[in-house]
């Protein structure tokens, strides 16, 4: 589905930020059919992937220590108000907001059970092009030690609403911006290793779960959790070859 625009609350953008970009741009480029091509000199090495000429993610140098990673990006009407609200929520701005150049505005911070993410105030880029088709980003989702705190902090900072489903640890919450769909928020689940922090976790849809899984083993992956069906479809955890850990699903219906 192509995307020209995003309302205020709704996440819009992912990248990755790694050690090795050219092996990144490699194996993306393989699993997905993207078309990445390396950013000009003032964007650090910056690289928007793009399918039909359209932006899909970014994939830029690591910026921190530690194993790769893929960041989420909410789409906001000002990220310095933003900013401010989750700092008064009990979040943690870690980098205040800041011009990119002049294709927007952006922040990372982490909600108040550590997990991170960015903000982006659009300007000339307003987000990803195209999404919930094959190969491209569809969901978003906050695996936390704490949810009942994170579905209160979201509601305050972007209005998302929730709506849970289930009971105890298995349970699932879906957080709604109106009648919209944005984002899930689950307890953590045990394969995530206990030293690892609370995350977002980023999906990518694929035609075909297994078939993309295999397709990661080849170009130097790891498979982190084998294919199995959920209520939504079909889904897999996988690594790329630096580590950076992300999600694949095949959906039983198209999302809207």
């Amino acid at each position: 589905m192509d995307v020209d625009s995003y309302p205020n609350g709704v996440p819009s953008w992912v990248d990755l930020g790694t050690s090795d970009l050219d092996k990144a741009r490699t194996f993306y480029s393989e699993l997905f059919g993207w078309n990445v091509q390396e950013g000009p000199p003032e964007a650090g090495g910056y690289s928007i992937a793009e399918v039909r000429g359209r932006p899909i993610a970014g994939l830029g140098p690591q910026q921190n220590p530690g194993p790769p990673y893929w960041t989420m990006y909410v789409n906001v009407d000002s990220a310095d108000d933003t900013a401010a609200a989750i700092s008064g929520n009990g979040g943690q701005v870690f980098m205040p907001p800041f011009d990119v150049m002049n294709v927007g505005r952006m922040a990372i911070a982490a909600d108040p059970t550590g997990a991170a993410f960015g903000l982006w105030e659009p300007r000339q880029h307003k987000g990803a092009g195209i999404v919930n088709e094959p190969n491209t980003f569809s969901w978003v989702e906050l695996l936390t030690d704490d949810v009942e705190r994170a579905k209160s902090f979201y509601g305050s900072v972007f209005g998302w609403s929730s709506e849970t489903y289930g009971e105890g640890p298995t349970a699932y919450t879906e957080s709604k911006l109106g009648d919209r769909s944005v984002a899930g928020i689950m307890a953590r689940p045990p394969t995530l290793p206990a030293e690892a922090p609370n995350i977002w976790a980023v999906y990518f849809m694929v035609t075909d779960t297994d078939t993309a899984v295999a397709r990661v083993g080849e170009l130097g992956g790891a498979t982190l959790t084998a294919p199995m069906d959920i209520e939504p479809g079909r889904f897999a955890v996988v690594a790329d070859p630096a580590g950076a850990v992300f999600h694949l699903i095949t959906m039983k219906e198209p999302r809207s």
